[in-house]
């Protein structure tokens, strides 16, 4: 008989079907037992009311997470999960597992601490909850490669071993490459940047890797980057305005696909306004000093908590779960960031803060090769380096910009985890490289 998904039974009431997956209970009340089936869509609760019926599992000891197999009736039943659930049952043990799980998985919730589901994680992912937040981040990429593909973006992919690094700082994993060195890339930058001249409209899903020494719950090592960088631009506002489309199409996605993912999860999607709200760095700086007394003007950044405030400020003032903050000084962006022309001392560069976290940095970049030279002189930087990255601004490049968007981040700002980790498959910090 061929198998079907868990979340296809409900289309066969009064039928013999099969399905196969995980045991991810089993419970014996009276005369009764209730067998829940997890596949990789659902689970699906199975009642044996004989003991032939589960002999197949008693002779093999198979316990939870055995994978296993079973045909039986769909019988509409209201008080079962899901309103169906399967009789007349013959189960066919494939593969039993007679040892207790590292961590429960048929509670509602995992219960134990973020380490043990992390040294777990081989096991731990496959909690329905845990799955849903993985299953969130696989419709974030496609959401993301179809918004742009239909703007007639071309997907690329660039090296993860490069010659320099890519933000000009110490924050990078240096290789030892056939006895030179070399780094993993801190993202894919440069590379699409030359590739503008290529097809002027080009993205990239791929890891990133940065070297900082953070043990917070919102910074990870290796993590999935959603990069976009496109030509003829007028300025950043050009790059926000796509930035937004490519958010509220993430978030549609969720809405039309990812129903159950969300109802398990049980969080309500945020709305993207149809132009989210802005603000310039000096702006902002002067607002938290009005609202909150905290003299942060002059600082090259913001920190965690003026992302807050500035969060707190947007809903209130536009009720907007998004805030763009607009023109960070020169000294704190890289060095290939656009300068505003009225105030060259800050940049055509942006961040989106989210419910009080930055989620997205992009902005314009340079595009004329004599104001590269300008830049890496005034930075203190070789021109060595670079050349092969300069040749593309020597024969020609567009006005352009982009943005980069952290997955993970992203999936833990939307579905409200508090630590980034739980949005990773197999998250690598400063003390974890396995599993």
């Amino acid at each position: 008989m061929k198998r079907i998904r868990t979340t296809e039974v409900a289309s066969h009431i009064g039928e013999r079907i099969r399905v196969a997956g995980w045991l991810h209970s089993l419970r014996q009340l009276g005369g009764v037992s209730f067998l829940v089936i997890r596949d990789g869509w659902g689970t699906l609760q199975a009642v044996a009311e004989t003991e032939a019926e589960l002999a197949p599992l008693q002779e093999q000891e198979a316990g939870v997470e055995s994978v296993v197999s079973v045909e039986g009736l769909v019988v509409k039943m209201p008080q079962a999960p899901g309103g169906i659930e399967l009789h007349d049952l013959q189960i066919e043990v494939i593969t039993p597992v007679t040892e207790v799980p590292p961590v429960p998985l048929n509670k509602p919730k995992l219960s134990a601490n973020i380490t043990t589901l992390l040294d777990h994680a081989a096991v731990t992912n496959r909690h329905p909850a845990r799955r849903a937040i993985l299953r969130l981040g696989a419709g974030a990429m496609a959401s993301f490669r179809a918004t742009l593909t239909a703007r007639d973006f071309t997907e690329i992919q660039t090296p993860k071993i490069v010659a320099a690094a890519t933000e000009s700082g110490a924050n990078v994993f240096q290789l030892d490459y056939f006895g030179r060195p070399a780094y993993l890339a801190q993202s894919p930058q440069f590379y699409k940047q030359i590739m503008v001249g290529v097809f002027e409209r080009v993205f990239e899903v791929g890891p990133v890797f940065r070297a900082e020494p953070h043990d917070t719950t919102r910074h990870i090592n290796e993590y999935v980057s959603l990069d976009a960088e496109f030509g003829f631009i007028e300025n950043h506002f050009t790059v926000m305005a796509l930035l937004r489309d490519v958010i509220a199409d993430i978030l549609k996605t969720f809405s039309e696909n990812y129903a159950p993912e969300l109802n398990l999860l049980l969080f309500q999607l945020a709305t993207v306004p149809t132009e989210i709200p802005h603000i310039h760095f000096s702006e902002a700086q002067e607002l938290i000093f009005q609202r909150h007394g905290v003299d942060v003007r002059g600082e090259p950044d913001l920190s965690p908590q003026d992302e807050r405030w500035l969060g707190e400020w947007a809903q209130q003032e536009f009720g907007s779960d998004f805030l763009f903050v607009t023109g960070f000084p020169m000294r704190k962006r890289p060095f290939y960031t656009y300068p505003d022309p009225e105030r060259p001392e800050f940049s055509n560069s942006f961040d989106l803060i989210f419910r009080g976290t930055e989620l997205v940095t992009g902005g314009q970049r340079l595009h004329r090769y004599a104001d590269y030279l300008a830049a890496l002189e005034r930075e203190h930087l070789p021109v060595e380096p670079f050349e092969s990255y300069l040749e593309a601004f020597r024969y020609g490049m567009p006005p352009h910009g982009g943005f980069a968007i952290g997955l993970e981040r992203l999936l833990m700002q939307l579905t409200g985890v508090p630590n980034i980790r739980l949005a990773t498959t197999f998250p690598r910090d400063l003390a974890r490289l396995t599993p």
